[in-house]
């Protein structure tokens, strides 16, 4: 049977990232089972162009327009302002992705028509809080019969910052959790990320994919070993500075490409000026780095300190049947490096059950939560 089905994200297509693979296929994938599904997001020109192609219905939540001001021409004084302000602005206040609490909020007062399943999806972790915000639970009230509040990544409890949010966010987790029907996350170990108490409303449901490999490339046979990583960084958690410095050290007897495509260009930059073999390239759009991956010789992941946070991007990696280099930032493997610039990719990182992230099958997770609290309000 058909079902009326809302996702409220800030991450969607044309925009290149996790959250946004997530909220783009889930859509996609719903309406083309024969769902009615409708999308608020922010304004990105592309997305109503993809509705339409799709059948979802999209509701702008308009352009973001709050920002930090950086000073531009102060010298000294005014980096360390910008520093400062850039790291304390989104660590004290959630500023300025806080803009999204109230557009949510406000997009959804004007909601009349009651949905089966909502989907919220974080990061960032505003977007919860205006649902939370709204959201009732009082049957003649409620906006859907079962809310899922999708959290890829910790907040309060998460490993991979330096610094985790102050304690008064806690309150504000809890607050939107005790009202969630569902938690989902992306896999088993996540769980460590939240607080006990909501253990109980959390379901697995991971990252889903169409498992299509798009356009294959071949590998060059030259002599030259090419390998690849694409996303982001995290100085001192998911770091490449050990591998760059190490790959930079060897002599030019080890023929091989190493390409990096990030947005944080800094992170790569002053090892691609001192050697040629490390090349930086801007992001681009995720199917046609799959093809860029597949000529590669082998993929590089930097793993996340702890085990509550997974890279979707293994996902990629493992429909494109590649061999993993596992980079682990404390302490950098240098014979294992060796190994893989060697073809020697014994130790290469395996994901199991990769059938589980098949986009089918983790649409109809989500789906499965409807007969979940159907059955729970049959028992009660």
């Amino acid at each position: 049977m058909s079902k009326h089905i809302l996702i409220v994200t800030h991450g969607f297509y044309p925009e290149q990232s996790p959250r946004s693979f997530r909220a783009t296929e889930l859509a996609k994938e719903f309406c083309r089972q024969g769902h009615r599904v409708t999308v608020i997001a922010p304004y990105r020109e592309a997305t109503a162009t993809l509705a339409t192609a799709c059948g979802f219905e999209y509701k702008s939540l308009g352009r973001l327009t709050w920002s930090i001001f950086n000073f531009r021409s102060l010298g000294f004084v005014g980096r360390l302002y910008n520093k400062g302000v850039n790291r304390l602005l989104p660590l004290l206040l959630e500023y300025p992705m806080m803009e999204l609490f109230f557009k949510v909020r406000k997009a959804l007062k004007k909601e009349r028509t009651p949905y089966d399943l909502l989907i919220s999806i974080a990061v960032p972790y505003a977007i919860h809080w205006g649902v939370a915000s709204n959201w009732r639970k009082d049957n003649s009230r409620k906006m859907a019969r079962v809310w899922v509040a999708d959290c890829g990544d910790p907040y309060c409890l998460q490993e991979n910052d330096t610094f985790r949010p102050p304690v008064y966010f806690r309150w504000v987790e809890k607050w939107f959790m005790r009202k969630a029907d569902f938690i989902s996350i992306p896999t088993e170990q996540s769980i460590a990320g939240y607080f006990p108490e909501f253990h109980p409303k959390m379901r697995v449901i991971p990252q889903g994919f169409r498992f299509e490999k798009g356009k294959q490339l071949l590998v060059k046979d030259d002599g030259v070993v090419r390998f690849g990583y694409g996303g982001s960084f995290i100085s001192g958690r998911r770091d490449p500075n050990r591998l760059l410095e190490f790959l930079c050290s060897l002599d030019e007897s080890y023929r091989f490409e190493f390409h990096v495509y990030t947005s944080q260009q800094s992170f790569v930059l002053p090892y691609a000026r001192r050697d040629s073999r490390i090349c930086w390239h801007d992001p681009i759009p995720r199917v046609d780095l799959l093809g860029v991956f597949s000529s590669f010789d082998f993929l590089v992941n930097f793993s996340n300190q702890g085990r509550a946070q997974t890279p979707s991007k293994l996902i990629d990696y493992a429909i494109l049947d590649k061999p993993v280099l596992n980079i682990d930032t404390p302490v950098l493997d240098t014979n294992r490096v060796f190994s893989f610039l060697k073809g020697d990719y014994r130790e290469r990182l395996v994901l199991e059950n990769t059938e589980e992230y098949r986009i089918e099958k983790v649409s109809g997770r989500f789906l499965d939560l409807l007969n979940e609290i159907s059955a729970g309000d049959k028992e009660g």
